[in-house]
């Protein structure tokens, strides 16, 4: 590794980055929706497996390719794959992530104009109806591209600060606190008149209720929650020192993961049900109904703050390692320009983010597709290129690096047994890529 890169200072740092970089919309603002549209309990038990079998063997993957050849994205696969098509991953992902960008900044600044109202009690207590009020936000050019700068300036002065300086450090503080927040909100949620209905309708599989759809969700679901596909953890995990288990990070990262979608689902559906609320509500269950079941509660104002906040604190770690994976690959031909490179990225992002944000105003009479500018732009970030992306990182780990590096990389670091070792290429080999086809094909043709 060269000794001028950054690297993570501990290995707590490097897990929650991680965590933080899968911690996003995925865990908090999509998984409870998607759930409460697919039946409740079978659908978090299936997404469960699919996340042990589909994203861990995935997540270890990235971090083997990222850590093996201490590089990041578009350099790790020129290194194990010289002069040949497969550097393409990594530039696919970098192109992903700046697609992403342009749509989830959008979502992040509006995170933020949510936050900032609640925390001065100008949310519940404004009067107005939170569909109007949402309606209104997006609604409204300016608004929506204040806090679209906003959110994309604390992106950039974190990134700019480095890895041990910014992204590690921000995160040792934020994902505390996010837990902190979500213990908070699900004892608050528990408490309710009427929650053990909402915890039942979460916890407990009824499987009549799966249907094709629904798996195909959860397969879907299963990598999308862990931030894999676009090879932002091959650029993370290219800072992690050597004698670090690269299987028992992965599986510290993944049962994390799994724990906030877990306390998402407990902090969210006693609530909606303790009030009477629907549990399959679309992506308004965070801005318009939320608002509605918070007002009818005790100090509802204040957990509301609570809960944007630590919706904001998730979206940002998130964010993070999209920005990362870029300037990473820019700072390894101008290594010493990591400041200039973020803040350029920053209005870059920014500029390519303005059609998106003006998708609810200005430019909703424009179509791509019958989409939404911003719409379509989800569609293809997560349905096209994210499957994508997995499927040939799942084929180059297994059919083009030399069996020798993956397998040293997997056991360094760690008394592992070679069971471990073959359990994982078993499932990359066979298990992930045929799953992985299928979810893409099947959302190429619903298309």
């Amino acid at each position: 590794m060269d000794s001028k890169r950054g690297q993570w200072s501990t290995k707590i740092g490097f897990i929650l980055s991680s965590a933080g970089a899968a911690i996003g919309l995925g865990a908090i603002w999509k998984m409870p929706y998607v759930t409460g549209q697919s039946g409740g309990g079978a659908f978090f038990l299936l997404f469960v497996i699919f996340t042990l079998l589909i994203g861990l063997p995935m997540l270890i993957s990235e971090f083997i390719i990222g850590r093996g050849t201490g590089a990041e994205a578009i350099s790790a696969y020129k290194k194990l794959a010289p002069k040949s098509v497969w550097v393409w991953i990594g530039r696919l992902g970098v192109a992903g992530c700046f697609l992403l960008l342009s749509f989830y900044s959008v979502v992040g600044g509006w995170i933020l104009i949510y936050s900032g109202k609640a925390v001065v009690g100008n949310v519940i207590q404004s009067g107005t109806a939170p569909d109007q009020l949402f309606g209104m936000i997006t609604g409204t050019p300016w608004i929506t591209l204040v806090g679209l700068a906003l959110f994309t300036l604390i992106n950039v002065l974190i990134i700019s600060l480095g890895v041990q300086n910014g992204i590690e450090k921000a995160n040792k503080y934020m994902m505390p606190l996010l837990f902190v927040f979500f213990f908070i909100l699900v004892i608050r949620a528990l408490s309710l008149e009427g929650a053990m209905e909402g915890v039942k309708f979460f916890l407990a599989p009824d499987f009549s209720k799966i249907t094709g759809k629904a798996v195909l969700y959860a397969l879907g679901q299963s990598f999308f929650a862990l931030a894999v596909g676009f090879s932002c953890m091959v650029t993370y995990s290219s800072y992690l020192k050597k004698d670090e288990s690269l299987p028992n990070s992965a599986g510290s990262v993944v049962l994390m993961n799994i724990f906030v979608s877990l306390l998402a689902g407990l902090a969210i559906f006693p609530v909606v049900f303790a009030f009477g609320f629907e549990p399959a509500e679309g992506p308004g269950l965070l801005f318009m109904v939320l608002p509605s079941v918070f007002s009818q509660m005790p100090f509802g104002e204040l957990f509301l703050a609570i809960f944007l906040l630590l919706f904001l604190f998730a979206t940002l770690t998130s964010s993070f390692s999209l920005y990362e994976i870029i300037v990473a690959a820019l700072v390894e031909k101008w290594p010493n320009a990591r400041r200039n490179i973020a803040f350029a990225l920053g209005v870059v992002v920014f500029i390519a983010a303005i059609p998106a944000a003006l998708s609810s105003s200005s430019l909703s009479d424009f179509a791509i597709f019958d989409k939404s500018i911003f719409n379509a732009t989800d569609y293809l970030v997560s349905n096209i290129m994210l499957p994508l992306g997995n499927l040939l990182i799942a084929i180059f780990i297994i059919h083009k690096v030399k069996k020798s590096f993956v397998k040293e990389e997997f056991m360094q670091g760690g008394k592992l047994s070679p069971v471990y070792y073959n359990t994982w290429k078993f499932l990359m080999t066979w298990l992930v890529p045929i799953v992985i086809t299928i979810v893409f094909v099947y959302s190429i043709i619903q298309y």
